[in-house]
């Protein structure tokens, strides 16, 4: 039985062995004035007891592909010539992105340079070739609860995947028009959407 549950606490014995009530008030009887309360709990008379931190509304892994179809004759090579080898060299120091925050959403938009290599038959002679550029990504990620007004913060990218696909098709107008080669880099990085609150001595978010 707790100490305020049951109704013997205020009942002392006397010395002629009778239960009289006794004058002391249980610890439960005092009552708080919530009248100076900032989320419905007393608060502390030393306001320096308020903390202002980052709650955190989402944090997530996600991924964003870079990706982008480049025509043969992007890279000084006739259309007609075939891919031997490629080899990609993305540079994730120097990718350039902005995020954006909408209601329950972050959106991320950038590109990532990339130095493409390769060598190529054309009229049966091995011709290198090279393209320094750019792959551009997007990416919406999901984050119920966040605001346009909240911060958002990424670590930095990691590349998980480098690819090439010789023989990919550029569509113009519905139509296939020539032939090209894919290239696609998948980054990772953390998501987190945070928003500062301020926290009372009782551990109570006064706003959210």
């Amino acid at each position: 039985m707790g100490n305020c549950s049951g109704h013997w606490n205020n009942w002392n014995k006397n010395d002629k062995g009778k239960f009289e009530r006794s004058n002391h008030k249980s610890k439960c009887d005092h009552k708080h004035d919530h009248s100076d309360s900032c989320c419905g709990k007393p608060k502390h008379k030393n306001k320096n007891d308020s903390v202002l931190v980052n709650k955190v509304i989402c944090s997530k892994m996600v991924q964003k592909v870079a990706e982008f179809t480049f025509p043969l004759t992007a890279f000084g090579i006739p259309a007609t010539a075939t891919i031997v080898s490629i080899t990609v060299v993305p540079n994730p120091a120097a990718i350039v992105h902005n995020v954006t925050l909408i209601r329950d959403k972050v959106v991320n938009m950038g590109t990532i340079p990339v130095t493409i290599t390769g060598i190529a038959l054309v009229a049966g002679v091995a011709t290198p070739f090279t393209l320094t550029t750019s792959l551009p990504f997007q990416e919406h990620t999901d984050c119920p609860g966040a605001c346009p007004e909240d911060t958002v913060t990424e670590t930095p990218f990691v590349i998980e995947g480098i690819f090439n696909q010789p023989g990919s098709p550029i569509i113009v107008s519905g139509a296939v028009v020539l032939t090209g080669i894919l290239i696609k880099v998948v980054l990772r990085t953390t998501i987190t959407v945070t928003r500062p609150v301020i926290v009372d001595a009782h551990g109570g978010i006064c706003n959210a």
